[in-house]
């Protein structure tokens, strides 16, 4: 329990430094997710690029700490690796998404009809990995919650991780702040 605590502690610590780029990829996908959430615009035109493109250039600047990096993150235990698992897929979901997105515009705009059908199409698929990565991201509160008590709260983590850490931590890994709402309904540019 000892090794777990620690790990919890370092992820904690992780997700406080990784705080600073979460949040403004939040705000513009929230923003960038008027143009995309159960619209049908008439042809890709009606699609305002700029909140998109913004959201991707966001999501690409999120910055994954080294410790919930991949190789890294094999080596830690306990509650602490599901937690490293849920940022590193909402990092890689959104980053994918909204770039996928950004070249579907593209080709509904300026490729073939055959392109422009496989593009919207698939829209969908990408819009859906910008959910899921945000659905991820809204779990990172209750899951530090429940390693936090369970592994026995504040005075286990004698300091090294307090209350007030986690409630911060909760408060911008939460589902009211990270979940996106409406979910989408339709396909971009059908």
């Amino acid at each position: 329990m000892q090794l777990e605590r620690e790990d919890l502690t370092a992820v904690g610590h992780a997700l406080a430094s990784a705080e600073g780029s979460v949040a403004p990829e939040v705000a513009a996908t929230r923003a960038a997710g008027r143009e995309i959430a159960n619209r049908r615009p008439a042809h890709s035109a009606a699609i305002a690029r700029p909140p998109i493109a913004a959201a991707a250039a966001a999501a690409a600047r999120v910055r994954v700490p080294a410790l919930l990096e991949e190789p890294q993150a094999a080596s830690i235990t306990g509650p602490g690796a599901g937690l490293a698992s849920l940022f590193r897929n909402y990092s890689a979901l959104t980053t994918r998404g909204w770039q996928l997105l950004g070249a579907s515009i593209e080709e509904i705009e300026h490729g073939s009809p055959l392109a422009a059908s496989f593009a919207r199409a698939n829209s969908a698929l990408y819009i859906e990995s910008v959910y899921d990565g945000h659905f991820d991201l809204a779990q990172v509160a209750k899951a530090l919650h429940m390693a936090y008590e369970m592994l026995g709260g504040p005075s286990a983590f004698a300091g090294k991780l307090s209350q007030a850490q986690v409630n911060a931590l909760e408060s911008t890994y939460s589902e009211a702040t990270d979940r996106l709402h409406p979910h989408v309904g339709v396909r971009l540019g059908s």
